[in-house]
């Protein structure tokens, strides 16, 4: 998922060294020779929710540790560091297990016949062979899918309606009336993808100096025209306020929290068309894989198969942050756990249509020299 500000994948991949020294207490003491009780995990929040955490802490007598961090890259750097003997299971967005983790041997693959069938109970999308789940040859799986979501834009449809925003897609912040009513998501990297996108340019490919010039001519307007730069709880909050009317980046995983508590009205949007062979969206899914640890915990396995209970499963989905559909909605016995109010947050209406219009999130290959120029534009507005 996906949010909050993050470092260029080649400095942060890079800097091995520097983490490996500056490591938590944590981190450091984590590993015990003993590991039959215990269960060590690095992932996005939501994973270390006591909600989800402290059933299976009874069930398995386990002492359960997890680290949330905010970032992908981070958290793959740490186990490049050296981590890999402190890590059972990480929990990243989709192309890192298959395009890094798995080529750099930072994790190891998972039973197929314990695991294989999961995917049959999951939602069409995912069932096996999952692309995002398996490595490149298509041998070995590297993953479980769970949580996932478009993620675009964010409008109050009380001031610009669903259809426009639909329809106008990027271009809408190319409009000169919105200087000023809009706000920028402290996420770097989905502020990457979504400047190319406002400017008509798939962010998913190598860029030429000029399409790099247009990138960072959008960039200086769009933070230069918003009216405030934060975090999601601080937009959701400006929107009902109507400080703004709209932010990037934004989606079902920032809003829903907001259309839990009464906003309806809020409402993460995917452009019906873009620069990406005709799609608009970006969309993000999560998989946990199994670290490489030499010494890795009997207990992380049997996480991967707890959390594929249907009532863990929706639990998963509405861990305290932030409420996100789950690809064991696809079961339905996990499917009949959500309520009218719960769906309604999560956009499940509108979910399959806007996941159809998306692309996955993937690495920007020229990420590093676009970030440079984003940071360069957040800078100029001061």
């Amino acid at each position: 998922m996906v949010e909050f500000s993050r470092r260029t994948v080649l400095q942060m991949l890079g800097a091995g060294g520097a983490v490996a020294a500056t490591s938590t207490g944590f981190a450091r003491n984590a590993f015990a020779a003993g590991r039959d009780k215990e269960l060590n995990i690095l992932c996005w929040e939501g994973y270390n929710s006591a909600q989800v955490l402290d059933p299976f802490r009874t069930e398995f007598g386990a002492t359960v540790k997890a680290e949330s961090l905010t970032n992908d890259p981070t958290m793959v750097n740490r186990l490049r560091a050296g981590e890999t003997k402190v890590w059972d299971l990480i929990n990243l967005n989709n192309p890192w297990a298959r395009k890094l983790m798995w080529p750099e041997k930072l994790i190891k693959p998972l039973d197929q016949e314990v695991f294989q069938p999961y995917f049959a109970k999951m939602l069409p999308e995912f069932k096996a062979p999952f692309h995002w789940a398996m490595s490149d040859d298509g041998k070995d799986l590297l993953g479980m899918a769970q949580r996932f979501g478009p993620y675009s834009f964010v409008v109050n449809t009380d001031k610009v309606s669903r259809k426009m925003a639909e329809d106008e897609g990027w271009d809408l912040f190319n409009d000169k009336a919105i200087v000023g009513r809009y706000g920028v998501q402290e996420s770097d990297d989905w502020n990457v993808f979504d400047m190319f996108l406002v400017a008509g340019i798939d962010p998913f490919k190598v860029h030429n100096d000029a399409e790099m010039a247009t990138f960072l001519a959008t960039a200086k307007r769009i933070y230069k025209g918003a009216k405030l730069i934060g975090d999601m709880a601080s937009l959701n909050q400006a929107l009902i306020s109507g400080e703004i009317d709209l932010y990037l980046t934004g989606g079902t995983y920032s809003v829903s929290p907001a259309r839990a508590d009464g906003y309806p009205n809020l409402r993460g949007i995917t452009p019906l068309r873009g620069p990406m062979n005709g799609k608009g969206g970006v969309m993000w899914i999560e998989v946990t894989s199994t670290v490489n640890n030499p010494n890795l915990s009997p207990l992380a396995p049997k996480f991967l198969e707890y959390v594929q209970r249907p009532e863990v499963a929706h639990t998963v989905a509405f861990a305290e942050g932030t409420f996100n559909p789950v690809s064991q909605m696809g079961n339905p016995e996990c499917f009949k756990l959500f309520t009218k109010d719960e769906l309604e947050a999560i956009q499940w209406d509108s979910l399959q249509e806007e996941m159809a219009r998306s692309v996955a999130y993937d690495i920007v290959p020229d990420y590093e020299k676009a970030l440079d120029l984003l940071n360069a534009a957040k800078r100029e507005r001061g």
